[in-house]
């Protein structure tokens, strides 16, 4: 569980320097003294303010996970006002806004590289970056799904830090150590629209063995030109993942791709797992308990799996999401923190010898909860016999609830979900049709599966007392009924 600060659990700030000054009173112990600080420090840092789902108590890891680096808490204490790049506030936008507020960040004189290299369906340009002079080729792309746009905010944040504070170590490192090929917004064309396909309905992820679309072909490319020693393949994933078993949504997941269908590990692999285990290391203070691991089942159609075949240690991170974060803000911060610990691992080496259970001992993805569920209510449906039914809805963006579609009708007395509205005593009243050409009302709207969410929470069958109503999106003035 992420730690808070005054909790029970662990000593007040002043306590534990009290406790340090009688157990390490020599001046041999200095060095020691002042790592401790750290770790009271990293300890004291605001959590995320993640908020449970479910308290249900995960199985302790039979690897404990080290403290994080001891540059971590600096850097997170500069993020807010020195490298969050302001301008990507929202999750959605377009490839073109993205470069404009990136563009000014990646001069030559900051050790920029930025060039064209191929074009999207629709003609929109394909960029690479590259930065550092290190012989430790890394290559990341970003947004091969259009609607997966965690990733791309955190890479502008990456390229602030790296071209406006070439004094800091992790920077000088980086530089000296390692060359990074960045491809942020590999799918344009869909981010123009916030879809994760392509304009051709192609999921470029399953793309890299056909390299039927210019996107793919474009990637590739540009990994046999750069034959990279590692690869990060940068995604979000549905918010409803929880973590194993547990009813904890999951924040970041991670996968080191397999490279046969029998999952096995050979050296290239086992660096993705260090790798993946150093991201852990880092994000563990913010994120226990809502940190999972991909399903491992070799697809020999997705680039992770084909890369690592290839030859290149390839970590993919999938950002979930945070209950109360609808635009993945602070979710884009831990994004970078991480992404940075990866690539800090790589130019040190210290990623090697990470134990593999770091990464082994994460919980797969486990169910995908619906995002809401209305129980205990009656359904009320003009010119049908009042029905005691539950329904669940799911939404095209969870995270702002909007776009919400019915998903199931019945018994759900069972089912679990994000939020929950516990209707015992009300009636599902559908809201009527679009009012039709004549200016009269059309019928009802439906309340069955794949129909849109549109309907009330009444206490009277008619809907003439109405408690709450979801007319396709959740009006942010009337917020759901309390559990």
């Amino acid at each position: 569980m992420p730690v808070h600060a005054g909790s029970a659990r662990h000593l007040t700030l002043p306590a534990r320097l009290r406790t340090l000054q009688r157990t390490l009173p020599t001046a041999t112990a200095v060095m020691r003294l002042a790592h401790s600080l750290l770790l009271v420090f990293m300890m004291l840092i605001p959590t995320v303010g993640i908020a449970r789902d479910d308290d249900t108590p995960s199985s302790p890891p039979s690897t404990p996970v080290p403290p994080p680096p001891a540059w971590l808490a600096g850097l997170d204490a500069l993020y807010d006002d020195r490298l969050r790049v302001a301008g990507l506030d929202e999750r959605r936008f377009t490839a073109e806004h993205w470069w404009d507020i990136a563009t000014p960040l990646l001069a030559s004189k900051r050790g920029f590289r930025v060039e064209e290299i191929g074009l999207s369906v629709e003609e929109r340009p394909l960029r690479h970056v590259a930065w550092g002079k290190g012989r430790t080729r890394v290559l990341l792309w970003s947004q091969m799904h259009g609607d997966e746009s965690t990733a791309s905010m955190a890479l502008a944040d990456v390229f602030r830090f790296l071209g406006e504070h070439p004094d800091h170590p992790v920077v000088k490192r980086l530089r000296a150590r390692t060359s990074l090929h960045i491809l942020p917004i590999l799918n344009p064309d869909g981010a123009a629209r916030f879809q994760r396909r392509n304009v051709q309905g192609i999921d470029l992820n399953q793309d890299a063995r056909a390299l039927a679309t210019p996107e793919a072909r474009t990637l590739k490319a540009l990994y046999d030109r750069v034959r990279p020693e590692y690869g990060f393949n940068l995604h979000d994933q549905r918010m409803g993942y929880r973590v194993g078993d547990s009813g904890r949504g999951v924040a970041i997941a991670l996968l080191s791709p397999p490279y046969n269908a029998a999952g096995e590990v050979n050296p290239v692999r086992a660096r993705a797992i260090e790798v993946a285990g150093a991201i852990r290391i880092a994000l563990e203070p913010y994120l226990a308990g809502h940190m999972a691991r991909w399903d491992e089942t070799f697809n020999p159609r997705a680039f992770g799996d084909l890369t690592t075949q290839w030859g290149t240690s390839t970590v993919l991170i999938e950002a979930g999401g945070i209950e109360g974060d609808p635009q993945k803000q602070r979710l884009r911060k831990l994004y970078f923190l991480g992404l940075v610990a990866a690539l800090d691992s790589i130019a040190t080496g210290s990623h090697a010898g990470v134990p593999a259970d770091l990464y082994r001992d994460l919980p797969e993805n486990g169910d995908v909860w619906p995002d809401l569920l209305v129980r205990g209510g009656t359904l009320s449906v003009p010119g049908q016999p009042p029905t005691r039914a539950d329904l669940t809805v799911n939404f095209k963006d969870p995270l702002t609830e909007r776009g919400g579609s019915i998903a199931y009708v019945g018994d759900l007395a069972d089912a679990r979900a994000r939020h929950t509205i516990h209707a015992r005593g009300l009636y599902i009243v559908p809201m009527p049709g679009p009012t039709g050409p004549a200016g009269g009302s059309a019928s009802s709207r439906p309340i069955v599966p794949g129909a849109p969410a549109y309907f009330h929470l009444s206490r009277d069958p008619h809907g003439h007392d109405i408690v709450w109503t979801l007319a396709g999106d959740v009006d942010a003035a009337h917020p759901r009924p309390a559990p």
